[in-house]
């Protein structure tokens, strides 16, 4: 079987580009539309090289998932930063979205994070530091994401650029 194009590698690393953009702005399935764009290259490669590419690459995938669940949660678990203020802090982002768009999902998730602390803490300062801890660990979640999607898409990159 011929060697995939030049222009579908562009179209995959194209792919590969709004994933990552979809991670830092969650708007669309960023992690997914990595792998799916790396899974699509390794079908028309059709090499062992293009299919252990993406196991490589999703086993990174998977372990940066893992991670962007299990530290930021246990992060905010210590700062005593319940489930329910994330849920509301990301159900006023949604909203926030569609009101002020891009940056109402962050003006959203800090607004309904902040409001679901100032209920329980019942002070500005306490609420304030839940709401930091909060959006810290959301960051931290992201920047793991970012991190795991980075690494799947320079093996991709390595492979193309080598093979």
């Amino acid at each position: 079987m011929a060697p995939v194009s030049t222009g579908a590698e562009i179209l995959v690393g194209l792919a590969i580009m709004v994933g990552l953009v979809g991670i830092v702005l969650p708007i669309l399935p960023g992690t997914l539309l990595v792998l799916g764009a790396i899974g699509v290259w390794a079908v028309v490669e059709h090499t062992g090289t293009g299919w252990v590419v993406f196991g490589v690459a999703a086993l990174l995938l998977v372990v940066s998932g893992v991670v962007k669940y299990t530290w930021p949660g246990r992060r905010m678990r210590d700062a005593g930063v319940p489930k329910r203020s994330l849920v509301i802090g990301a159900l006023v982002g949604i909203v926030g979205f569609f009101v002020v768009p891009v940056i109402g999902l962050l003006l959203g998730f800090l607004l309904g994070t902040y409001l679901s602390e100032a209920q329980r803490h019942r002070t500005h300062a306490g609420a304030w530091r839940a709401t930091v801890h909060a959006t810290k660990a959301v960051g931290l979640s992201i920047l793991m994401e970012l991190l795991g999607a980075l690494l799947a898409a320079g093996v991709w990159l390595g492979a193309v650029i080598l093979v």
